[in-house]
């Protein structure tokens, strides 16, 4: 599916953590393994950028004059998909606290129990 770009703007902390990721990593060779380089380490941090903010990091572009946190990006997934996805993490979620409420209703059954005999 072909989805068209949409303007993101990420945090200050974001745009930190994507320009530490961009430094220099100092080296020393031994045993003939160097550290992962620069552009690894910045692949590394756009793709956490986008499975938090919900982009494919590979089509981020830059915005022209709008400074360094604004960016383009196709979604990695449509609104729908989002929505979908939503319902199904809210209704696990009910579903746990639902059982974790049986668990604790349970054991306070219990411990009545043997208070009252």
């Amino acid at each position: 599916m072909n989805m068209p770009e949409t303007n993101y703007e990420m945090t200050q902390a974001d745009l930190d953590a994507i320009l530490d990721a961009c430094k220099p990593v100092p080296a020393m060779m031994i045993g003939g393994t160097l550290p992962r380089s620069q552009q690894e380490n910045a692949n590394d941090a756009w793709a956490a950028l986008g499975r938090k903010m919900g982009f494919d990091h590979m089509t981020v572009r830059p915005i022209a004059g709008k400074g360094d946190r604004f960016f383009s990006a196709v979604p990695s997934e449509t609104d729908m998909m989002k929505s979908e996805r939503l319902a199904r993490e809210a209704e696990a979620e009910r579903t746990a606290k639902i059982q974790t409420l049986k668990r604790e209703i349970a054991y306070k059954q219990a411990e009545l129990a043997k208070m009252e005999s």
